[in-house]
């Protein structure tokens, strides 16, 4: 199915910490494998919603010890590069949707417009595009619509990848 990126900060209320729960049943019933930071927060809530409906959830750690990951995660990859992991969560993803956060959520945010990707935001997460191949901010008031737009980008952006072959893809 699709790699569908969940992000969001680490500390979260208790609204935001159920809509990430209800993001995650709903992927999990889709069938994506759902990528985050696998810590605290909208993580570690998308990430036992996921887990309770016996999907995947794949955390990319900042450190580099698996001890660290919230308890949901079916798969723990420490990374040992901190913030930069937030680049590899969007690489690994075909469609993003971003629940609340702050800067590193919009860092994440403008790396995954930046390499195509669009991302689904509940919350006020605020970012302008202004690229032809840049992805897009879309803006949704629940999980069902969240998850449903997430994964009509991410069909969009795996059907575009093959007439956009990378400079990685073309040498390697």
């Amino acid at each position: 199915m699709f790699n569908i990126a969940v992000i969001g900060g680490s500390s979260v209320t208790d609204y935001y910490c159920n809509v990430a729960y209800e993001v995650g049943k709903l992927l999990a019933e889709k069938g994506a494998t759902v990528f985050c930071g696998g810590l605290s927060g909208v993580m570690e809530c998308v990430s036992k919603g996921v887990s309770e409906k016996k999907g995947v959830v794949v955390g990319m750690l900042p450190g580099t010890s698996t001890k660290h990951g919230n308890s949901y995660l079916t798969v723990k990859i420490p990374t040992g590069i901190g913030y930069a992991r937030n680049f590899l969560i969007i690489r690994a993803s075909e469609a993003v949707i971003a629940i609340d956060g702050s800067s590193g959520t919009l860092s994440e945010a403008s790396f995954a417009v930046t390499e195509g990707r669009s991302v689904v935001a509940i919350g006020d997460l605020e970012l302008n595009h202004r690229k032809e191949k840049y992805g897009t901010l879309y803006k949704v008031g629940t999980p069902a619509e969240a998850v449903e737009k997430a994964f009509e980008e991410a069909k969009k952006f795996r059907d575009a990848q093959s007439e956009r072959a990378s400079y990685w893809d073309q040498y390697f």
